[in-house]
């Protein structure tokens, strides 16, 4: 695997504040919000930032690099973004995110363009005729759409490994994976090659990445953001939002995404009750996320947060429940089951996901229905333990970005270390929740992030939680 060219930091959007700062020397970008004050202020154009990203792409395929999938519409980008500065130019923009080049995961439809899930078998599909919903609400909101991302195939594994494509690159450290399986968005903010991403969450697919790579992502309460246009993976448990660079960020995509307006304004951090279990998630976490996880809590209770340990043991029954494959499993499976009976379309997938969905098969309904009651039983008792928080906080990932040399080529730790990375943040999705991941590990290491979880419908205080958290934790 080739890596990544290091690209400089760009010089547009000047970085004021502190927590800004702060975020700069995690990223190497601006955020959202210094993006679109620099274009308010004539101190960037559209064009420029799209340049840049163009610049950028190109000496990263140059060098090898798989953040993108099939062609990068330099020409259309252009033309958006001339577009977006001569709408500037004559009165209001549409939203912060007006100007600003984004990237969209492979398993969404954009108008004109094969949506391929990150799979060979779906290469011969015809060119979507509409955009999804999600995408083109990006597009109402001013975004320019500069191409789609690499991803684990049909989104099925928390690494990020692409067969067909390529593995994309850890942004700090090439032998490393950047996790899945929104893999090629989350290298693409990383790197530069995108102020944002859309991806999408079954079982952590935007936190896992985002944790790896010193990113922010959130995923909301399924359904808030229409599927419809998405390649499914799990009915029960998808769900889609952005990676970017802040908790600030991700709410403007989060409005545009849901079509929402919360208040996400950061809740006053002090007398806040968050929440922590030593129960499951945080069985076999690596020293150093450990590490990071109670400094990070020291520094929010220093801060006038009260932590409150608290026992959720229920959590234990989640690999009895999920021992035959879960729901993912049984959905994938009805999706699937018509190509992989087929030898020849069975032989284009990666036999890694092939596997996995094939266990879908043993599932009867029988099981299936008992698995949605399993799951029903366990929403009524995290109600019940998380009842008096205001949040629930948990390593995002229980270690950090593995080698690719460690899971690439040794089925048996394939299937473990995925196991372990999908481990914590499956819990939200099985409980139907949402979550925050923020970086809490110190520029210069290797990232860990940092999980803001709350239940079904708790998104608005979970952006307020989130970025009192941040703030904190980056001295804003």
């Amino acid at each position: 695997m080739n890596a990544a060219a290091p690209v400089p930091p760009p010089a547009h959007a000047p970085v004021t504040t502190p927590f800004a700062r702060a975020h700069a020397s995690r990223t190497g970008a601006p955020t959202l919000r210094e993006c679109a004050a620099a274009l308010a202020s004539g101190a960037a154009t559209s064009v420029s930032l799209v340049e840049d990203a163009l610049a950028r792409i190109a000496a990263h395929r140059a060098a090898g690099g798989s953040a993108y999938v099939g062609e990068v519409d330099a020409g259309a980008a252009l033309q958006a973004a001339a577009a977006s500065d001569a709408l500037r130019a004559s009165g209001p923009v549409p939203s912060p995110l007006a100007g600003l080049p984004v990237s969209v995961k492979d398993l969404f439809d954009v108008q004109g363009h094969v949506t391929g899930a990150g799979a060979r078998v779906m290469a011969d599909q015809p060119p979507a005729a509409a955009d999804a919903p999600a995408v083109a609400r990006l597009r109402a909101a001013g975004a320019v759409l500069l191409g789609r991302t690499n991803m684990s195939e049909f989104a099925f594994s928390g690494l990020g490994l692409n067969p067909h494509h390529g593995t994309p690159a850890h942004p700090a450290d090439a032998a490393r994976i950047t996790g899945g399986s929104t893999s090629g968005g989350a290298a693409t903010v990383a790197l530069g090659l995108a102020a944002a991403t859309l991806g999408t969450d079954t079982g952590g697919s935007i936190r896992i990445p985002a944790a790896f790579c010193g990113l922010t992502g959130f995923k909301p309460t399924a359904r808030r953001v229409p599927l419809a246009g998405a390649y499914p993976l799990s009915r029960s448990l998808d769900s889609a939002g952005p990676i970017a660079r802040s908790v600030d960020c991700c709410a403007i995509l989060d409005a545009v995404l849901s079509g929402e307006t919360l208040d996400t304004r950061a809740a006053p951090l002090a007398g806040l009750r968050l929440g922590v279990t030593g129960d499951y998630v945080m069985d076999d976490v690596e020293p150093a996320v450990a590490s990071a996880f109670e400094r990070a809590l020291d520094r929010l209770s220093a801060a006038g947060a009260r932590i409150v340990r608290f026992g959720f043991p229920e959590l234990h029954r989640l690999p009895q429940i999920n021992a035959a494959g879960g729901l993912v499993a049984a959905e994938a499976w009805q999706l699937h089951r018509a190509r992989l009976a087929d030898p020849a379309l069975e032989a284009q997938y990666d036999p890694r996901v092939a596997q996995r969905i094939r266990r879908g098969a043993q599932i009867s309904a029988a099981d299936y229905i008992d698995l949605l009651d399993a799951r029903a039983r366990l929403q009524a008792c995290a109600r019940e333990r998380l009842r008096d928080l205001d949040a629930w906080l948990m390593p995002t990932v229980a270690v950090r970005a593995p080698l690719l040399a460690d899971v690439q080529d040794d089925t048996a730790r394939f299937i473990a270390t995925n196991g372990l990375v999908l481990r914590n943040t499956t819990v939200l999705n099985f409980l139907d929740g949402c979550a925050l991941s923020i970086p809490c590990q110190a520029p210069g290491d290797l990232p860990v992030g940092l999980s803001v979880g709350g239940l079904h419908g708790a998104d608005e205080r979970i952006f307020q939680v989130g970025r009192a958290v941040e703030a904190c934790l980056w001295g804003a």
